[in-house]
């Protein structure tokens, strides 16, 4: 649940910083940083790190393989949806 929800946030922007994935999911900042590894390792999130000023910041945005998953997700979990309806 936690790696989509994750997902799920970056598949609507171009690219999220730790502190607004941190928000928008409300995951420990350990967590957060755990489950973000783990989606870097499987290819479906890139991971990019600078300087805002002195501060560290790190963005993350979906990969095409990321999006592609997540949308072959969606489109599963939709048609699960309306099989259980009827």
């Amino acid at each position: 649940p936690s790696r989509l929800a994750i997902v799920a946030v970056l598949s609507a922007c171009e690219s999220a910083d730790f502190t607004f994935l941190l928000n928008a999911t409300g995951l420990s900042k350990g967590n957060l940083s755990a489950h973000l590894t783990k989606l870097e390792e499987g290819g479906y999130i890139a991971i990019t790190k600078s300087f805002k000023g002195r501060y560290p910041n790190t963005s993350c945005s979906l990969t095409k393989e990321g999006l592609r998953a997540f949308e072959a997700y969606r489109k599963q979990y939709l048609a699960f949806a309306r099989h259980m309806q009827k």
